[in-house]
């Protein structure tokens, strides 16, 4: 049986949900979803500028969870952009 899953904090609740290309109507667009806890990782790596360590004691978890969350936030994104694809992000 897994371990169960610890609470991470998350600070940041974003005002806009969607992202889309220019021009595309978002019917015809597969779409990405990105979780809460990502787009904190993203906003505490990129645009805060801390190391790992302290993202990650800020989220209350782990460096390598952290490392894991970012890891699979940059996929996304970049499969969003070179795809075409919208990113949605979840709640």
């Amino acid at each position: 049986m897994p371990r169960p899953r610890l609470c991470r904090r998350v600070r940041f609740k974003p005002d806009v949900i969607y992202f889309k290309p220019q021009g595309i109507p978002m019917r015809m667009l597969d779409e990405v979803e990105l979780t809460a806890e990502e787009v904190e990782a993203l906003r505490l790596k990129n645009i805060k500028g801390l190391d790992q360590n302290e993202c990650a004691q800020k989220m209350n978890t782990s460096q390598s969870t952290f490392q894991r969350i970012l890891s699979s936030a940059y996929k996304k994104i970049s499969a969003a952009i070179i795809s075409g694809m919208a990113i949605k992000i979840k709640k």
